[in-house]
């Protein structure tokens, strides 16, 4: 069998962040006499970005290796690489697995390259995974909360910053790739700078996005509620180009569940949060998350959380339940919401959720708004987003139009339907 590996499949689980991991190892291999493929059928090599965050998660990453081993086995393939944040956890796997033939952990270029027979070569370069006109930007690694349900911490280390002027390079490098939507990332934004810098320096690195670049639409994602440096909200105001939108994931707001998840804010420190976003930025979404079934979690803190939902009628909203994960702080508190008590608890709050999405977008019917292009749909009308809704996760907006639109552009459409999740427009916006 010719050993000579030619063609490599990189396969990305997990979130955003992954995403960009596996941007920059392709960027470092591409160019370095091989070339990367999204067929299976053809690729010499597969490397494998894991997800190793809660329990689907590791399941997902487990499925596509065994699945990715069988093929190795059946000499379908001549090496399987595995890397990310399941292996950093479990470094053994290669030793439960035998036909993975290297495991690394977190941010392994050099050794993936050296794996390869190649020399490494240090940059930032990225070979961009997503549609051509958005884009992700890494702003940090790791974090420094100690939340207990998350395991985080645990598998990426400490919060670590990355330079403010290597971070304005690849937006430059960005921009001039066409890219017009932007969307900031980390494990917590708002804490960016304070490691390096001592101080917060998102309001002053948005504030350059913002005012340096072309980007059409800046988006900032994984906002922390603890410690909201309110300078961001002031920018995000009085910036065109930057969302309305900022992402808080709250997790939970009973004052018990917070406190046993150790996050450092208070049911009144966070509708004070609320409130100051709202009254500073006019017309802002705010899209959060939550856990339910957390092991304190009782019904009547479950009650509480269904009516803070139901009070704050948030624009963007998606539940977890519960993964005990081995390492947290909360692991030894066990598991003892039931399964089935989850699953209703998350019902629940996804169907008042989904109540509330649709009153809200009923209030867009008769008006005209802008929508980022992102594709057609087979040719008989275009699927796009507004400002207030990021990639892949949000809610959509389904375009009735004879014209022909290229991904990225933005368009006025007129609202005629509204649905849960979604916006029917139509362009001219007559």
């Amino acid at each position: 069998m010719n050993n000579e590996i030619n063609k490599i499949a990189i396969l990305t689980l997990g979130c955003n962040k992954n995403l960009v991991d596996s941007e920059r190892l392709a960027g470092i291999l591409d160019g370095k006499q091989f070339e990367l493929t999204n067929n299976l059928n053809e690729a010499d090599a597969v490397i494998i970005n894991t997800c190793g965050f809660i329990k689907p998660a590791k399941e997902e990453s487990i499925q596509l290796i065994l699945q990715m081993a069988e093929l190795r086995r059946k000499n379908k393939i001549k090496k399987l690489v595995v890397f990310g944040c399941l292996t950093q956890r479990y470094p053994d796997l290669k030793n439960q697995i035998l036909q993975i033939d290297e495991v690394f952990g977190i941010e392994p270029y050099k050794q993936i390259v050296a794996s390869f027979g190649k020399k490494f070569v240090s940059d930032y370069s990225r070979l961009l995974m997503t549609p051509p006109h958005y884009s992700y930007l890494k702003i940090s690694e790791g974090c420094n909360h100690r939340c207990s349900f998350c395991a985080i911490p645990l598998i990426k280390g400490k919060y670590r910053s990355r330079d403010i002027e290597e971070i304005l390079k690849e937006a430059k490098d960005l921009s001039k790739q066409g890219v017009q939507e932007l969307n900031i990332i980390a494990q917590d934004t708002t804490y960016y700078g304070k490691d390096i810098y001592g101080t917060y320096k998102l309001p002053i690195l948005l504030n350059n996005l913002a005012e340096n670049f072309e980007f059409k639409w800046i988006r900032l994602l994984y906002t922390y509620p603890t410690n909201f440096p309110k300078e961001v909200l002031k920018v995000i105001a009085q910036h065109e180009n930057i969302c309305k939108y900022i992402d808080l994931p709250l997790q939970h707001i009973s004052n018990n569940v917070l406190h046993s998840m150790k996050r450092r804010a208070t049911k009144e420190n966070i509708i004070d949060l609320i409130k100051e976003i709202r009254d500073t930025i006019p017309n802002v979404a705010i899209r959060t998350t939550f856990i339910v079934g957390y092991p304190t979690e009782t019904e009547q803190d479950f009650e509480e959380l269904y009516s803070f939902v139901e009070e704050q009628r948030f624009e963007r909203l998606g539940v977890f339940a519960y993964s005990p994960e081995e390492g947290t702080t909360a692991y030894p508190l066990g598991d003892p919401v039931s399964q089935e008590v989850k699953d209703e608890r998350l019902d629940k709050i996804m169907r008042l959720q989904q109540q509330i999405s649709l009153e809200r977008n009923k209030s867009f019917i008769g008006k005209t708004i802008e929508v980022i292009i992102d594709d057609d749909e087979n040719k008989k009308f275009y699927i796009g987003r507004t400002q207030f809704d990021a990639p892949e996760i949000d809610n959509g907006v389904i375009i009735k139009s004879n014209k022909k639109f290229l991904p990225g552009v933005i368009i006025k459409a007129k609202v005629f339907r509204a649905e849960e999740y979604d916006l029917h427009v139509e362009y001219p916006a007559n």
